[in-house]
């Protein structure tokens, strides 16, 4: 079996960036007789629209992000119009197949292309190597390429529906926990039981911002962690003078964000200050920390603040909202138990997911591992 080492250059009769949309464009050449996709990062623009006299690609092709998603790459078979973020590569035929083309692109881990802020370019992706087998040996590696990567997909469907199912298990035990109510639990607002206050930010704030040591912890969103529980450190600080302007949280307070990621509760291991995408919480001692944290993370909390939530892109709620969610108040020895059984579930189904998980970073490894003997020839 003979196999060449080529750069893409040589394998391919174009390789060429997309470009900008000609100003006014699409008003002029926008006709129900040429309809032509236009595609960045892989994504077909919502428009479909008409470009009879200027650039476009006419061959099936292969097109690679050249920044963001850097590296993704699809088959475009029909005619299109590639614009800037987009590498086009067109496979000459006399020597790879385009299905071939597609794996060996897939095999370029691209992401140690650019600096800091990945970025792919036509002189770089000209560069890259591939080994090049006679058309035949391609088809029959593109065959068995094809099947594996069936079978891990499915592998994969099956691991993400399986966490799935034990997140869904999770969050309906949790939602029955609040909803099976005792006969001596009480049923209150939020604002009758729990101090709200919303946060405050100083500005302009990067008048406030400082390294110095004297500066206090000033919490953002990107200071938590998905499933995590508390807040522990901050990457940014503010000065004394800001913190004046905003709103002091305590060890053992709660935050809840009132946008974006609406409702989700952290729990505070360190002093700091909020800004104004932040309420502050407070606890009377009648109430258990942990049931409470499990009670603001369920169902049957989340629920009512997605319907009191407002907006309609980017949803938020006011603290005078937030205040009428109702709580369901078992004694305090009962909200220890349910936070115990709570805790102890959350602790298994984490270990479910992360199982799970890594399943699927297992899967991923795969798939690389198998391009690899593909192009050894180790699959035909």
């Amino acid at each position: 079996m003979t196999w060449k080492s080529m750069v893409l250059a040589d394998i391919c009769t174009h390789i060429f960036a997309g470009g900008d949309v000609p100003k006014n464009s699409l008003s002029k050449y926008q006709t129900e007789q040429y309809q032509i996709p236009i595609y960045a990062n892989g994504e077909k623009n919502k428009g479909l629209y008409g470009f009879t006299d200027i650039a476009r690609v006419t061959k099936p092709s292969m097109t690679v992000s050249a920044r963001g998603t850097i590296g993704y790459s699809e088959i475009r078979y029909e005619p299109f119009f590639p614009i800037v973020r987009l590498i086009v590569l067109t496979p000459n035929e006399e020597i790879v197949q385009l299905e071939y083309l597609k794996y060996v692109l897939k095999s370029i881990d691209f992401k140690n292309s650019g600096t800091s802020i990945p970025q792919l370019t036509v002189p770089m992706i000209k560069k890259y190597e591939c080994k090049v087998p006679s058309l035949e040996t391609q088809k029959q590696i593109v065959a068995k390429l094809d099947q594996a990567f069936a079978e891990i997909e499915k592998a994969k469907v099956n691991a993400e529906q399986n966490l799935k199912n034990a997140r869904e298990l999770f969050q309906s035990l949790s939602l029955q926990a609040f909803s099976n109510h005792g006969n001596d639990w009480s049923i209150k607002p939020l604002g009758e039981v729990v101090v709200v206050e919303r946060g405050s930010s100083p500005r302009p704030i990067k008048k406030y911002q400082t390294d110095n040591e004297n500066g206090v912890n000033w919490i953002k969103i990107g200071d938590t962690k998905e499933g995590a529980k508390y807040v522990e450190s901050t990457k940014e600080k503010i000065t004394p003078e800001g913190a004046k302007k905003s709103r002091f949280v305590d060890i053992g307070d709660f935050i809840l964000s009132n946008s974006m990621s609406f409702g989700r509760p952290y729990i505070m291991k360190i002093q700091g200050y909020i800004h104004d995408g932040w309420f502050v919480l407070r606890l009377p001692e009648s109430i258990d920390t942990n049931y409470f944290y499990h009670l603001l993370s369920s169902p049957y909390l989340m629920e009512q603040f997605q319907s009191l939530a407002s907006g309609s892109v980017v949803k938020n709620i006011s603290g005078d909202l937030v205040k009428k969610a109702i709580l369901p108040i078992p004694p305090f020895d009962e909200q220890k138990r349910i936070a115990d059984e709570l805790e102890q579930l959350s602790q298994q189904i984490a270990q479910l997911q992360n199982i799970y998980k890594r399943k699927l970073d297992s899967l991923n490894e795969l798939k690389q591992f198998i391009l690899q003997k593909a192009f050894k020839g180790e699959l035909t």
